[in-house]
């Protein structure tokens, strides 16, 4: 890279630095930013119905993770469709006339991976993705395909609107999955935006024969691959429903989201 910026530097009579700050302007101008359809402390606070479709998200990324109204499952959204991780178990795709009241999504396309060869627990797994990650302060969509020793789940049953979700939560079936191969997407987002998204890394997981998945809980990598694609900018979406517009919204549910997440 060095020698690239070197060779182009002479070419065009710049200073390296010249170089480097006009490729990464010419990249911010391409980058293609994360959309977030609802600040995550409404669905925290208990407001499980918007009136965004899933059609309408499609037209804002191919790859993603969400929930949908009533919370009715997890979702996954991968290579453009979007499936429906139920509490049963089961996994579905998701009709385009379904609303969700929370989602995040981007168009992935991975500008940065790393290969992976040998057992990962939990731990380790974390460490390796922060060895991804260049900065703790930008956003990143993420997308590992492989071999998974161990996958642990959930996925929330259908609820009422308003119940607040670290109470939905403490409800919630758990799944475990062995030696088993699939795809996780997820994404990281700086802790000084909790109350816009999930702070930290948060993956759904959906098997390869896209029959099994949900939220994960914990995972033991044997093998596979990591994209990560950086993002400098993401695209906020404020509900225009009677429950959103009169909600009060100032309470602090970081720690009420660790409690769901987690």
């Amino acid at each position: 890279m060095e020698v690239i910026i070197e060779k182009k530097a002479l070419l065009f009579k710049r200073t390296k630095e010249e170089v480097v700050k006009t490729a990464l302007e010419e990249y911010l101008k391409k980058e293609i930013p994360i959309y977030i359809s609802a600040p995550i402390n409404a669905l925290v606070e208990g407001l499980y119905e918007e009136d965004t479709l899933i059609s309408d998200i499609k037209k804002r990324g191919d790859f993603g993770i969400g929930t949908f109204n009533n919370l009715d499952g997890e979702m996954v959204m991968l290579g453009g469709e979007v499936f429906q991780l139920l509490a049963n178990g089961k996994v579905k795709i998701a009709d385009d006339s379904m609303q969700t009241p929370f989602s995040c999504v981007t168009f992935f396309k991975a500008d940065a991976g790393e290969e992976v060869r040998g057992e990962y627990d939990y731990q380790q797994f974390n460490e390796l993705l922060d060895k991804c990650i260049p900065s703790k302060n930008m956003l990143y969509s993420i997308r590992i395909v492989g071999l998974f020793k161990y996958v642990r789940t959930r996925s929330v049953p259908k609820q009422d609107n308003y119940r607040p979700l670290v109470e939905v939560a403490k409800e919630q079936p758990e799944f475990v999955y062995k030696d088993i191969r699939g795809t996780m997407v997820g994404f990281y987002n700086p802790s000084f935006i909790s109350s816009v998204n999930v702070p930290g890394y948060h993956f759904h997981f959906l098997s390869e024969d896209f029959q099994r998945g949900g939220h994960l809980l914990e995972c033991h990598m044997s093998e596979g691959e990591i994209g990560v694609q950086h993002h400098s900018h993401m695209d906020l979406g404020l509900p225009v429903t009677f429950d959103y517009m009169t909600a009060d919204l100032t309470r602090d549910t970081e720690k009420d989201l660790e409690k769901a997440e987690r």
